[in-house]
Parts: structure tokens; sequence; C-alpha cells
């Protein structure tokens, strides 16, 4: 049966005709979705429009309009009639009975009812009252009768609203937080509301407000999809129940997805989330665009009193990394950017995005997701780090992250990632999908950073402990499998790959053993020191544990839950524990470290020399036409104080990011008389290009003579960027190494990393009158884990209560 063909039974037959053709348009097997929501419409359109033509033929200025989701033509089966009868005020009686004619026959069918009577004054007037009235106005459709009134309060309602814009748009975004709040988000529950939830249709609703207020507009890719597929599905929920209902309750998923045809509940819930996390994208972009605009608008007259009303100023654009600015408070590509041959710029963008507490703008992101070329195998080590430290900068992670993922840039750099997006977990214990716990578990194990030797591993075990999840069988078994993959193609050696892959196959080790096994059994702690296999790998196990209950959600983690765990692993490290290793032996120098210790000696200061490091071939150019990624910083000087805070601060001066850095005494060949200390560090540039060797050399120079203000100079530049939020990063934590070394006292610091950190452990040091025999420093993401084997003036280890205080207050020096 034809749309005409039903139309035309309603037509004929009156209310009972519209009945019986509504029916049967509901019950047709072969349509479904837009066709059958527009057929509705205009079903209903013909049989409102019946119902006002019968005996007003003398009745003028008077209109019938559907408002709301019925102005826009959207009939789910048990949708509200959403009506305005619109008059001029003439004949108020005539329009009482018209009314009456109207809605009495509605309510007989037993079909909802949002109605009201106005003329065009009391319309605007309510709408300028009441934000719901009016945005169901912005939607206004004539049904019946003056054509020309319907016209003019739909001009003067979209008039209304951008002229009050301004005013307005603020409380729609205040309404839709709210809403958040109470409804939580669509992409993550089990039960969620279509309509009211985040992500749901209100929002999508609301986006269409903002975008006819002209002030600012949505990204459209995928937001008309996003917001049928939501329809769909509440249309075959209101054909499943028989009510008019928006929450898709657990009971009739199964019913709901073969409705739509699906293969099951969790099918229908994935395109669901799907559907939401566009829509909420979209809603984080459009308001974030909303503020900045209006944030422009007020102060834009002030500038132009400033300026004397000349030409707008260009807008500050802040460094942040290489290729990477910050402008109106977001992130965005440098000027000189070229993504197109620079394959690491998405994760640098979004880890300097990540650091500094602000969003990727949605322009940056897209033009990154349309020019980059894809990471080689395995990613460079930069690439490496750049994930690291997106990861460890705690609650910033998730919205830069779920930026990446609408452009689909997440799935092109770990493509097993598709396998738990929007994956659906049907555990009461768990508040998230599988996605979004693995990126808050990430966010949980960034605050465990200081507990650990490897914040690098930490992070990405707790990215990818689930990972198992998209494939049939025991999950962490799968995930151990997948794990190895991932964590080689991203570039960790053999010995790295080997503890991720432990720390995904035993993700859930340690709790299920210590809620479930008796503890005193030797057998039972021995079993889990045989699968654990080493004290480091422990270590991030239980940070690991930790991490992944809290970001489960409420119910998996207590303080007895956390006792329990904690005596399990103290009784596994004794297990484990065995010697102390004394400190690492240190190869022979080369050549090249030889010759600059001779010449550092024969000169009586600092010799140093610069080799680029490079790992990535130039697009365009020939395979043996790399790019550079770092530098290689080899520097000797002779033995003398303050060389360590001296060679970090010029460093840090140069804008020189340090990676890692090994500091030792060398012994010169017998002949040459003198004592030399031997820097090997890779350095890399924050942005832009690296400094001459010369200049370096003579930097250094004067620090060490005392004629450079590092600290000043540090303070100066400090002073000379805005502050950002940035990311409320662990406390720094110093440790002592117990027995780690028969020769020298051995200084734990793991830190935050940032510019001059080394600068001021290596002062707090020269301070403390303590003298550095070797370090060993690395950067892992941005966590600075370093090592330094210090004695006192005597050359002997320090006193254990000597050792207490130089710790206790380097914690205090770098917490200030």
């Amino acid at each position: 049966m034809t749309s005409t063909d039903v139309r035309k039974d309603a037509e004929d037959s009156g209310p009972s005709g519209y009945a019986a053709a509504r029916l049967r348009l509901l019950t047709e097997g072969a349509r479904s979705g837009p066709p059958r929501r527009s057929a509705l419409a205009e079903l209903t359109d013909d049989w409102l429009s019946g119902l006002f033509t019968a005996g007003t033929e003398d009745l003028k200025g008077v209109s019938l309009v559907a408002v709301g989701g019925y102005g826009r033509g959207e009939l789910s089966p048990r949708s509200d009639l959403d009506l305005l009868l619109l008059h001029d005020g003439a004949d108020p009686k005539a329009v009482a009975a018209l009314a009456d004619r109207l809605w009495y026959p509605v309510w007989d069918l037993g079909l909802a009812l949002d109605h009201s009577v106005r003329t065009p004054a009391e319309a605007r007037k309510t709408a300028g009252e009441d934000l719901k009235v009016q945005l169901g106005l912005l939607d206004a459709r004539h049904l019946a009768g003056d054509p020309g009134l319907t016209a003019g309060l739909r001009t003067a309602v979209l008039a209304d609203w951008r002229n009050q814009a301004p005013k307005r748009l603020p409380e729609l975004q205040e309404l839709c937080v709210e809403r958040a709040e109470r409804q939580g988000e669509l992409q993550y529950l089990l039960e969620p509301d279509l309509k009211e939830a985040r992500g749901g249709l209100r929002d999508a609703t609301a986006l269409r407000a903002v975008a006819a207020s002209w002030l600012a507009d949505a990204p459209r890719e995928g937001l008309d999809d996003a917001r049928r597929r939501l329809l769909d599905v509440r249309d075959a929920l209101h054909l499943a129940t028989g009510r008019a209902t928006d929450r898709l309750a657990l009971q009739e998923q199964d019913q709901v997805a073969a409705e739509l045809g699906l293969l099951d509940a969790d099918t229908l819930l994935r395109q669901v989330y799907e559907a939401a996390r566009v829509i909420s994208y979209a809603s984080d972009v459009t308001w974030r665009e909303v503020g900045r605009v209006l944030r422009s608008r007020a102060v834009r007259p002030r500038l132009r009193a400033m300026l004397g009303g000349g030409a707008k100023p260009a807008a500050e654009r802040s460094p942040l990394a290489e290729g990477v600015v910050e402008q109106d408070g977001e992130v965005v590509l440098a000027r000189a950017a070229r993504p197109e041959r620079d394959p690491v710029l998405p994760l640098r963008a979004a880890a300097a995005a990540a650091q500094a507490g602000l969003p990727l703008s949605l322009h940056a992101v897209r033009r990154l997701a349309a020019t980059v070329r894809p990471l080689p195998t395995p990613w460079p080590a930069e690439a490496r780090e750049q994930l690291v430290t997106l990861l460890g900068s705690g609650q910033p992670t998730i919205e830069v992250w779920e930026a990446l993922e609408a452009e689909g840039l997440i799935t092109r750099l770990l493509p097993d990632w598709e396998r738990v997006r929007c994956r659906p977990q049907r555990n009461a214990v768990h508040i998230w999908t599988v996605d979004r716990h693995l990126i808050e578990t990430a966010v949980r194990a960034s605050e465990f950073t200081r507990r650990v030797s490897r914040p690098d591993l930490l992070l990405v075990s707790a990215l990818l402990h689930d990972i198992g999840k998209g494939w049939p069988g025991d999950h962490s078994v799968a995930g151990e499998i997948i794990a190895k993959d991932v964590a080689a193609r991203i570039g960790f050696d053999r010995a790295d790959v080997a503890v991720l892959s432990t720390l995904v196959r035993h993700h859930l080790l340690l709790i299920e053993t210590a809620t479930r096994r008796d503890l005193e059994d030797p057998a039972t702690v021995r079993s889990v020191a045989e699968a654990v296999g080493s004290q480091s790998t422990l270590e991030l196990l239980h940070a690991l544990t930790e991490a992944d209950a809290l970001a489960t959600g409420p119910a998996a983690w207590s303080s007895w839950r956390g006792s329990l765990v904690a005596d399990l692993v103290k009784r596994v490290a004794a297990v484990l524990a065995g010697d102390a290793p004394d400190e690492p032996a240190v190869a022979a120098p080369t050549a090249e470290q030889e010759r600059l210790a001779i010449e550092a000696v024969a000169t009586g200061g600092p010799v140093l020399a610069l080799r680029a490091q490079t790992e990535l071939p130039a697009e365009d150019g020939p395979a043996d036409d790399p790019e550079p990624l770092g530098v290689e910083l080899l520097i000797a000087v002779p033995d003398q104080g303050g060389v360590l805070p001296a060679v970090a601060g010029v460093l840090a001066v140069h804008r020189l990011t340090v990676r890692t850095a090994e500091l030792r005494a060398l012994d010169l060949p017998t002949g040459v008389e003198g004592s030399v200390l031997l820097l090997n560090w890779r350095v890399a540039a924050e942005y832009g290009s690296l400094p001459q060797a010369a200049r370096l050399r003579a930097d250094l120079v004067r620090a060490l003579d005392g004629s450079l203000d590092i600290a000043g100079r540090l303070a100066e530049r400090d002073a000379a960027y805005p502050r950002r939020r940035g990311v409320v990063a662990p406390p720094p934590r110093v440790t002592v190494a117990p027995a780690a070394s028969r020769h020298a006292t051995v200084i734990e610091v793991r830190a935050q990393d940032a510019p001059g950190l080394l600068h001021r452990i290596g002062q707090a040091l020269e301070d403390a009158g303590l003298r550095v025999r070797s370090m060993h420093v690395s950067t892992l993401g941005a966590n600075a884990v370093d090592a330094f084997y210090v004695t006192g003036a005597d050359g002997a280890p320090l006193p254990a209560d000597e050792a207490a205080s130089v710790t206790r207050k380097l914690e205090e020096t770098l917490r200030a």
C-alpha cells in the first residue's frame, strides 16, 4: 500500500480511517526508518488538516502549526503530537470551538498531545520566557489555515532567536549539562535513555538550535546518520513495547535488535553507542566554538577602543611542541607544520594538548586525519614517547583521545582498537564500555607512575590490558597475543614486550588470588611468583591491578581488597627477593670518548660533540635521506664541582629536552694526568632547530665559571609565556634505593618531566655537598625516572640519617 492510498483511507473514513491507516503503516514490514516516519507525519498532516478545514470556511486569521519533533516531520510510532493553534485574536470563541474540534479526536484515539492556542505575540512572549517553547517553535511547520500567519511567526521567532543568541545559548548549554548530570552518558549506559541522556536526541536538537542562531555550527560529518540511527532504535522500541518510552531497557533489547534486523543486543548497543559518541563529540566541539565566539564578542569592543578602531589583531599563537601551537584556547597546527612529512605529528599534537590541558581543534584533527602518512613499523622512539606522554596526562587524556577517535586516527594508529571500540560490558560492576574503560585505566595509572620504575610499561599495559575482549575465549589469553604484537609494533624491545604481555595475561591474577585463595599457603604465593617472574614486574602488576579496579567502578575496589592485594604483593616480593644488584657495569670508553676526554684535559675546559640521530626517511626523498629525530650529545669536562647543574641548565636554556642521560668519571689512558667527567646524553629540541655546538660550548663555559645566570634565564622565559592549566601530575617522589650499591648511595627521583628539572636536581645535590659518581636518567613519556649514585666529600656512601635528610630536602625542593 502506498502513502497515497493510506492518506486516502484516512480522508475517506475520518478518525477511524486514520487509526486503521496508521496501524497498517506501522505494521508494514517493508517500510521503516525515515520513510516510515515521513509517511506517518504526512498521514497525520492530512488527517489534522481535514479536521481543521471542516467547518472553518469563514474563519480567517487562524492556522494550525506543528512544532518540535512533529514540526521536523519525525513521528515515531508513539510520539506526542506537538501542535500550536495560531490566531490573530479576532474571534476567540470561534478559535476555542475549533480547538475542541481538533484536540478531542486526537484524545479519543489515545494519542499523546502537547497543544497550545496563542496569538503570534503570545507565542513570542512565551518563547522569550520558556527556552523549551522557543526551541520547539524553531521547527514550526505549517499544516493548515493561513500560511502567512505561520510564516510571520517563523520569521519573527528565528529573528528573536538570533538576536537573543548571546543570552539564550548559555542557557541552553546549562540545560544540556544539567540533563547530562541527571541522565548520564548515552554511550556508556546499559539501559540508556535515547532522548535525554548526553549524546541523545535532545542534544541533536540542541545542535540544530545552535546552527539556527548563526553563531556557530556543529561538525556535520556523520551527525545526520547518528541522529537517524537513534530515531530508528526509538521507533523499534515503541513498536516492541507498545509504549511511548525512550529508555532502552535490558529486557527489551533483544526484541528491538530483532525488529531492526540486527544480530543481537550487543550489536544494537554498539550502534547506539557509536551514534551517541558522534553527537557527544559534535556537542563538545560546538559548545567550545560558542564559548569562543561569545568571548570574542565580549572582548572586541574593548580592543577596538584600545586600538582606536583599527584592524582586528591577529590571534596570539603560543608554541607547545614542534609543529604544534596554542591559539584561542585550543591546540592547532603551526603554520609551518607538514603532516604529510611528519607521521608522529598526531601523537605529538595530542600529547601536547593533553599536557597543557587544552582541547585539540577540530580543524587540526581533520587535517591530520586527511594528510598524515602512516607510522613505520616499528614506531620511531619519538612516537612511542608521545603515546606514553598522552596516556600519562591524567584526565585531559580522555577529551584528546575522543577527538582522535572521532576522526578515525586511533584505529589507524592501533588497528586492534576497532574490536573494543564502543563494545558494551554486560556486567553491573563495569560502568564504561571496553574502550573507555581502557582509557580510564590509563588515567588512573597515571596517578601511580611514581610507584614504579617503568611508568611507560604501566601506562601501555593499562591501555592494553582488556584488548582481548574483542575476541572469543578468555580475554586475558587473547589479550596476551595481541599485546605482544602491539608492543612490538610500537617499538618496545623484546624484554619490554615480554613484560607487557605478562602484565596483560595476568592482570587479574593479584585480585583473584588475594580474594579467593589462602595466602598462608606457600604454594599460593609461589605460583604467583612464578607467573610474575621479577620484582619490577610485580611492582607494575600491583599498580595495574589497582588502576584497573578503580577504573571499573565503585564496587570493584575497597580498602579491604586493597589490603589483601598489598599483603599478597608483600609475600610474593619476599619470594622473589635475592641479592641486590651493585652499581651497573660501565662499558669501556669508545675512541671518540677518549679523544674528547684527552682534549678536555689539554684545554682545561668542556669539549662536546653533537651527533644527529635519525629514524624516519623523508617521504619524497631517497631512502638514505632520513629526517633528524634528535642528537646524541657527548660532553667531556675536567672534574670539578657544579658540572651536572651547569650542563642541565644550559640544555634547558636552549630548549633541549633530555631523553636519556648518563654521567660517569672516566679513567684516562696511562700517561695522561687529570680526571674527567663524561656525559653521554640524548636530547631533542622542543621545537625549532637544534643549536650549534659552538654556541652550546660557549654557554657551558659561562655556566661553569658562574657568568651565566641559568636560574634567571629560565625564570624570564617562564614569565614570558601565559600560564596554562596543564596536567595535575602526581607529586615527585625521592627515595634511597636500599642496598643498591656498596660504593655509593643511590638516590632515585621520579617526577613529572619539565624544563629545568635536571638542573634543579643537580643544583640541590650540589648545594648538599654531594659528589655524583654516576647517574642514569631516562624520560619515559612525561615521566622522569632518574638514579644518582652519590657520595660525600670523603668519597664514601652517605650515612643512613644523612641520606634520609638529603632525599627529604630534595623532594621538598622539587615540590615547591
